[in-house]
């Protein structure tokens, strides 16, 4: 997820450039959220049959997927992946926006009450007030988890298809009816503790991408020319490469510091094919899991600790190139749904619509 912008679009507004942005991310890089799932599932000591993949890396794993399924197989869950997608953003940036707006708000009262800085006389001008970084950082981390509340059901669909074989893959539905049947409503809220828990992600995520975008801009050499003076009055931005560097770079170490329970919210959601079940292989330790720390144990005594970061260089790459295209799209998005909120605040006055 990228952070909202602080222009003066409704949160109704952010969430659209933000559900919007975040669909065309993902489905740029579906392929690599395919194969990442699939890594993080590998059992060490399964039956290695005819369902059971072993991927050794990223394009062993793709190569294995395209020979047994074609095209399509790098695409299982999209449907499902992207409803999660865009819900989850949408109800992120919603929240984010409705509850940054009230805290500024609050702020704002709050500096009327005391009056202008100096004991000046009183001004009923809008005091202007910031949030510090540590309260940006917690208002996503709220965001966050208020919006894996509402769409984690989605997210746990999506795994399950994604790693299904695919003779017992079944629609949104049908895989949503069989979580359901097998482990009743809050089968669709496996995973909720980890995914609560990884909503230090984001907010790891834009501090080092508001750090590193403050170092780029320092960067930027200053108008120095008569002719520039005006432009350079007006706020430094960074160009479409430098914010897609900034996102990727920020959203890499996001992902190092948390992937081992991103990696144990997967497992936790995962369930293994029939042939498995069967065999005995990876059900008896997937059934054992009671919870996030409980996988990251038994994962430790399989694996060891390269267990943890099992599938992560497909996980950094798809979230690298999510994260950078989503704050790319995003801020080019954003300038045209401002544009059409003023044109209709626009025929609102004139009383056209």
């Amino acid at each position: 997820m990228a952070k909202p912008s602080k222009e003066a679009l409704p949160p109704f507004g952010q969430a659209l450039t933000g559900a919007a942005s975040a669909a065309l991310a993902l489905l740029l890089v579906y392929p690599l959220d395919t194969i990442k799932t699939r890594m993080q599932n590998l059992v060490k000591g399964g039956t290695g049959g005819e369902e059971q993949e072993i991927y050794h890396s990223v394009w062993d794993a793709a190569t294995k997927i395209y020979q047994r399924e074609g095209i399509r197989g790098f695409y299982a869950g999209l449907g499902a992946g992207l409803m999660g997608q865009t819900s989850t953003n949408f109800a992120y940036f919603y929240w984010y926006s409705f509850i940054r707006s009230f805290c500024l708000r609050q702020l704002q009262q709050r500096q009327r009450r005391r009056g202008p800085p100096g004991g000046g006389a009183a001004t009923t001008a809008t005091p202007t007030v910031s949030l510090s970084t540590a309260a940006e950082l917690a208002l996503g981390a709220l965001a966050a988890a208020l919006a894996q509340l509402f769409t984690i059901p989605i997210s746990v669909i999506a795994t399950r298809q994604q790693t299904a074989p695919t003779r017992e893959r079944l629609s949104v539905w049908g895989t949503a009816r069989e979580i359901i049947a097998d482990d009743g409503w809050a089968g669709l809220w496996k995973g909720l503790k980890p995914s609560l828990v990884l909503v230090v992600n984001p907010s790891i995520t834009y501090g080092a991408f508001e750090r590193i975008k403050t170092v780029m801009l320092a960067q930027r050499p200053l108008a120095t020319t008569g002719a520039s003076l005006a432009a350079s009055a007006t706020p430094l931005s960074l160009s479409a490469l430098q914010v897609f560097v900034a996102g990727a770079l920020s959203k890499t170490l996001a992902t190092i510091v948390t992937y081992p329970y991103i990696m144990a919210k997967v497992r936790l959601q995962w369930k293994p094919s029939k042939s498995e079940t069967k065999a005995g292989g990876s059900e008896s330790v997937q059934a054992a899991y009671t919870s996030a720390v409980d996988v990251l144990r038994k994962v430790w005594q399989i694996d060891g600790f390269t267990g943890w970061y099992k599938g992560m260089q497909a996980q950094i790459s798809k979230a690298m190139l999510t994260q950078a295209l989503l704050l790319m799209i995003k801020d080019k998005l954003e300038s045209y749904v401002m544009l059409m909120f003023a044109l209709l605040r626009t025929l609102q006055k004139q009383k056209r619509i």
